[in-house]
């Protein structure tokens, strides 16, 4: 189990890295976003990257960085809306995109890990998102058929460790990563707190140490907030 347990995050990355591989990460908005991985992702230099992720992160946080750096080819997100760079490389044509609604792209990372190729949703039937896949009918509804998401490396951030690998999210951070965690050939987890063998209570993991092959200590832990609003107060 020591094994798993990585000084930085250029130890727990060495010999993952390659060019035009694909990288799920997990987090909702500036949630639970591995951002400590990001950065070991971003000083690696590696580009052709398909970013699989709820949210593109903002400019200068989060997928932002790679973004910006000019690292990631394509993503495939939900929500982008606050991504001033994101918007210019799409509007220029530099940037690959495939939009999937969230709960759908919850459940295509949730499908290739537990192995699933794909699955059947009304999501998305009638529009844009539906054009050129398979539908079919089931009960006089029609149904598009959707692709379950297998990628290179999956990196997930925890509120917490143990030594094994069993992982426990905190609130919003719940959201896409246990997902991210099994979907990934290799998972790295970064975490705010390793605890001891037995300190977490069986019934609270979230992630099984089974799908995480890495650890580090997250050396960031901001707390950021993606849109602030301030209420002012009357005269």
């Amino acid at each position: 189990m020591a094994e798993k347990i990585h000084p930085d995050a250029t130890s727990a990355l060495a010999g993952l890295l390659v060019d035009g591989m694909t990288i799920v990460a997990g987090g909702f908005g500036l949630c639970g976003i591995p951002e400590t991985l990001i950065d070991g992702i971003q000083a690696s230099g590696v580009t052709g990257i398909t970013a699989v992720s709820n949210n593109a992160g903002v400019d200068d946080f989060g997928l932002g960085k790679l973004l910006r750096t000019r690292q990631i080819r394509k993503m495939i997100s939900s929500y982008v809306g606050e991504n001033k760079e994101f918007e210019r490389q799409y509007l220029s044509g530099e940037l690959e995109i495939e939009f999937a609604p969230q709960g759908t792209l919850a459940e295509r990372m949730r499908a290739g890990g537990a192995g699933i190729p794909g699955f059947y949703t009304r999501t998305g039937v009638g529009t844009v998102l539906a054009e050129g896949k398979e539908t079919k009918e089931f009960d006089g509804e029609t149904y598009v058929l959707e692709r379950g998401i297998v990628a290179d490396l999956a990196i997930v951030k925890a509120w917490k460790a143990d030594p094994f690998g069993n992982l426990v999210f905190r609130k919003t951070a719940r959201n896409f990563n246990p997902m991210a965690a099994t979907c990934g050939r290799v998972t790295v987890a970064e975490v705010e707190e390793l605890v001891g063998p037995g300190e977490l209570e069986p019934d609270m993991i979230h992630t099984p140490s089974v799908f995480v092959q890495r650890l580090i200590l997250a050396t960031h832990n901001e707390k950021r907030i993606e849109q602030r609003t301030i209420r002012q107060e009357a005269a």
